[in-house]
């Protein structure tokens, strides 16, 4: 069996690992001069490979895509992919937040292991081959250094990533070829994003870069907890991308999102309220804020931005009404962050265009993996995760159709 696997991202690495321990002689086709970028990209904060919540409340975060993706999911479990990477001598331990990090918290370790172990399977590799296509004859087209080259496998996986951090390989350009054989394909679309807002210039010049900590933002009934940074036009980071999908999809539909942030979710309306009775005499308002509430100076800021664009003022407040209002403090985003700076992607290639395992029903014997399908999820390490376990499955799905 000679399978050809497109992309050398952690669908495609994944795919070829599977395909090769099926006694497949395997080839990874790469655009790139060398494999892997945007997963060692994601490692330089701390590779967060997977979580370790339950598997039900785990598979809930992929939200619609969820029913596609959770025989994958299962197959390969977050369990399995700790094994997988201390198998390759990276041991994973278990944050504060429940999230899964190698010890090392880096991702060239644990690549420098997975591509020594590649090399032992006997894969090769093929770098700086951009692939452009089918020819009519059903050959996969790739233009490389020495001119173009055609190459007829048996099967293909192709894992080729959605257009976010395009710089690092992955642009979309793959959808052309894909929609020229009539493939469904949804739009993409930024996910795991940050967004604007329209700022004054003294919040802006005085907070840009600073983070908002231990808040929890609500859009809709839902409600997350965690961090967002203040950009110079917006917001971003964990809490954000949390709400990333209904938020961006709240800015298509009606231009703008609110969003609530509890500035002190640990304390309840009657609590703070208490700490209010006392009154301010000649503090500011800010000072008043800090002692009584214990917010930091950018929490402060931003009630006084939400305040005024409400055309409201904090020093007019009854304390109750105080209390309210430190806990859904309301920010208008008026726009999504360009895709190009995406985390990930939402959109692709519809799953009703694939069986079970992940081959394209109108055309047998091409598989897709990883970031192409039209799925989402927050990070967290639900994408690796996903495009792990869905590499897997495009691979087994690959071995049972030559062998059929």
């Amino acid at each position: 069996m000679n399978i050809a696997v497109i992309g050398a991202g952690p669908a495609g690495l994944m795919a070829a690992e599977v395909l090769s321990a099926g006694g497949a002689r395997v080839t990874v086709y790469e655009r790139m001069p060398s494999v892997g970028r945007k997963f060692l990209m994601a490692g330089r904060g701390g590779l967060n490979l997977t979580h370790s919540e339950p598997l039900d409340a785990f598979l809930a975060r992929y939200r619609e895509a969820m029913p596609h993706l959770r025989a994958a999911v299962e197959a390969f479990p977050p369990d399995a992919l700790r094994a997988w990477s201390e198998a390759l001598g990276q041991p994973t331990f278990v944050g504060s937040s429940g999230r899964v990090f190698p010890q090392a918290m880096k991702a060239s370790p644990l690549l420098r292991a997975w591509l020594r172990r590649l090399d032992q399977f006997g894969v090769q590799f093929a770098l700086r081959y951009h692939w452009t296509g089918w020819t009519a004859a059903g050959a996969l087209r790739f233009e490389t250094p020495d001119g173009e080259a055609l190459v007829q496998p048996d099967a293909v996986v192709i894992a080729l990533g959605g257009a976010s951090w395009p710089r690092l390989g992955a642009d979309g350009d793959w959808i052309a070829s894909f929609r020229a054989k009539g493939i469904g394909i949804a739009a993409l679309r930024a996910a795991n994003s940050g967004f604007h807002v329209t700022w004054s210039d003294l919040f802006r010049d005085r907070f840009e870069g600073q983070p908002l900590k231990g808040i929890a933002l609500a859009l809709g009934g839902e409600t997350v907890r965690g961090e967002a940074m203040v950009t110079r036009d917006g917001l971003e980071g964990g809490a954000i991308y949390a709400l990333s999908a209904p938020i961006r999809d709240e800015i298509l539909t009606q231009g703008e999102a609110v969003v609530h942030v509890a500035l002190r979710p640990d304390l309840t309306g009657s609590e703070l309220t208490a700490r209010f009775s006392k009154p301010r005499q000649k503090q500011s308002m800010s000072t008043y804020l800090r002692k009584a509430a214990g917010l930091l100076p950018v929490a402060i800021g931003l009630m006084q931005e939400a305040a005024i664009a409400a055309g409201l003022n904090l020093s007019e407040m009854d304390s109750e009404t105080l209390a309210a209002f430190i806990n859904a403090v309301p920010v208008r985003l008026a726009g999504v962050a360009p895709l190009a700076r995406a985390i990930s992607t939402a959109g692709g290639i519809s799953f009703d265009e694939v069986d079970a395992h992940f081959m394209l029903r109108k055309m047998p014997g091409v598989f897709v993996a990883g970031e192409m399908l039209n799925w989402e999820a927050p990070t967290g390490g639900y994408l690796l995760q996903a495009c792990f376990a869905t590499g897997a499955a495009a691979a087994e799905g690959a071995l049972d159709y030559l062998k059929r």
